[in-house]
């Protein structure tokens, strides 16, 4: 049998519940198939911290695979899985569409890596008459081409579309149709220009991202690695939000302060959190790791972990300590389930009460 593998926390390196950065505590672990299902290897991986189980089949990208470091290291190097599969599904493509082969050909066939054809596409979307495509495929491939936290993020940021969108069935859809994907990455590139001090350019890129994807996060923003801006339209991120590893965005989230406030002042978002369409989450306040917020919620308070907060003023209805919702992507669990949940654990753990 050919083995699997899957990831696991290092417990030499614990994991915040919110990254401001890349984050680098996740290693590859191979697992035979007599322990695939339990026994002391899945009891080491559940007491080494929960690992994001749509992200742990292959492929994935972390520090602590030998293949993966030569890949991020080394963009243009042969073995990157994901690469090799979107080359594969443009070429699938272009058989069955040619009237797309020219398209498909300029945006991935004729690129070596990932970052080359990610800049062409980003380049050719967000020019306009006084910001030449050219010139964006320079700064672009330049931020890209040096910057290993950005060349893993976009393949886990691929592979999380992938993974939790059902209409995303191909890599390759994600890097070349998904404007959500892509007003992710070009936040991306934007975010390292501003630490860069460069940050005229950042703006103006982050006004441009706005007007074509209609997602508007600041280039100061801190955001993690897997995440997924499932349709994108309408999304808003302010200046010194942070957004946690795995987390789930839907349209029309706002991320915003309360304000004219000077500051710290945005949202912080913990690791694994859904947040529902529509939903505004204002000032200087936290969501708890693996929490989930309904759609159309306003959120003043802090939110607790795995737990679920419903309503305009949002309130805690229940707890749940399973899978990070914004891995399952379920956003309908019923309110008794909720209930009966919260009933196992003390009133101390919600910041409001549960809706009767």
């Amino acid at each position: 049998r050919k083995p699997r593998y899957v990831s696991r926390r290092d417990p030499r390196r614990p994991c915040p519940s919110v990254s401001m950065s890349s984050c680098e505590c996740l290693v590859v672990e191979k697992v035979s198939e007599d322990h695939a299902g339990g026994g002391e290897a899945a009891g080491e991986r559940r007491a080494g911290g929960r690992a994001p189980r749509s992200e742990a089949m292959f492929p994935i990208y972390v520090m602590g695979s030998s293949r993966a470091r030569a890949v991020l290291l080394d963009p243009s190097a042969a073995g990157d899985p994901i690469w090799e599969a979107v080359k594969a599904e443009a070429r699938s493509e272009a058989e069955k569409e040619p009237i797309l082969s020219s398209f498909l050909y300029a945006s991935v066939l004729s690129h070596d890596c990932l970052e080359r054809a990610l800049s062409f596409v980003l380049a050719n979307r967000l020019e306009d008459p006084t910001l030449l495509a050219t010139q964006l495929i320079d700064i672009f491939n330049d931020v890209m081409m040096n910057d290993v936290d950005i060349r893993r993020s976009i393949r886990l940021d691929a592979q999380a579309f992938k993974g939790r969108d059902p209409s995303c069935a191909q890599y390759s859809w994600a890097l070349l149709y998904l404007k959500g994907y892509h007003s992710l990455q070009s936040y991306r590139i934007a975010h390292v220009l501003w630490n860069q001090g460069r940050k005229v350019l950042a703006l103006a890129l982050q006004s441009r991202i706005s007007e074509v994807f209609a997602v508007d996060i600041h280039p100061a923003a801190k955001i993690g690695e897997g995440i997924l801006l499932d349709h994108g339209t309408g999304l808003v991120i302010g200046e010194t939000a942070v957004v946690g590893n795995w987390v789930s965005l839907m349209q029309g989230v706002t991320l915003g302060g309360t304000g004219k406030e000077h500051g710290d002042r945005h949202p912080k978002i913990g690791q694994g959190a859904l947040l529902g369409a529509g939903a505004t989450i204002l000032g200087n306040i936290t969501v708890g790791e693996g929490a989930m917020i309904a759609a159309g919620s306003l959120v003043l308070k802090h939110v607790p972990p795995h737990s679920m907060a419903v309503g305009n003023p949002a309130k805690v209805v229940g707890y749940t300590e399973k899978e990070d919702p914004s891995l399952t992507m379920k956003h309908d669990a019923r309110r008794d389930y909720f209930e009966h949940v919260a009933g196992s654990f003390p009133d101390s753990r919600s910041n409001g009460s549960v809706v009767k």
